[in-house]
């Protein structure tokens, strides 16, 4: 579980959002050079800014040798927990072109916390690779997972080119996907 410590000195219009208050953090998606998602974080990481850079070890088949590499799952992408402060630090970086914004809008994207901790969850604990679907997805049902390394998380149960998978949803980048047994999860309720 995470938990966030949000400030309170908005009483404006905006009370009870998060909006403008100065010491709250939320997730963002920062979008960097082709390849720089690594070294970004890293800069971030010792500049004390909370980062999240989604890989998964993957096995590449040469003809003379395998190797197990860790490949970016969102390529140009870097995930930033930040205060307004930091945000606007983050944008001082060459490498670092702007924030996702929803199509439409002005300000950057937020990334809900618990979708975040859905996904970093998954990840780390998937023993299936985890596939970003960004085409639309029909809402499958709420579950959660009783068995296997993922127990306890909860997402939905939908099926793609005929597997059950479980999928956790991230605002604007689509679904992350895992393989999963339809006996290894039980139904939490409505659809999500």
């Amino acid at each position: 579980m995470i938990l966030r410590k949000e400030g309170t000195l908005n009483a404006g219009p905006n009370m009870g959002t998060g909006e403008g208050v100065a010491y709250s953090k939320r997730w963002y998606v920062a979008l960097v050079r082709m390849h720089h998602e690594k070294k970004v974080a890293e800069r971030l990481g010792k500049m004390g800014i909370e980062n999240f850079v989604p890989v998964q070890q993957e096995v590449h088949q040469w003809s003379d040798r395998r190797k197990v590499v860790e490949s970016v799952l969102l390529p140009m992408m870097v995930f930033v927990h930040v205060d307004p402060k930091e945000r606007k630090e983050v944008l001082s970086f060459s490498t670092v072109s702007r924030y996702m914004v929803m199509r439409g809008e002005s300000s950057p994207a937020v990334i809900p916390d618990e979708q975040m901790a859905r996904f970093r969850f998954m990840l780390d604990y998937s023993d299936e690779a985890v596939c970003v679907n960004s085409a639309p997805l029909a809402r499958g049902e709420k579950v959660r997972v009783v068995k296997g390394p993922l127990t306890g998380l909860v997402g939905e149960l939908v099926m793609v080119d005929g597997k059950s998978k479980i999928a956790v949803r991230l605002n604007m980048l689509g679904c992350a996907c895992a393989d999963m047994p339809v006996g290894y999860v039980e139904p939490v309720g409505e659809k999500i």
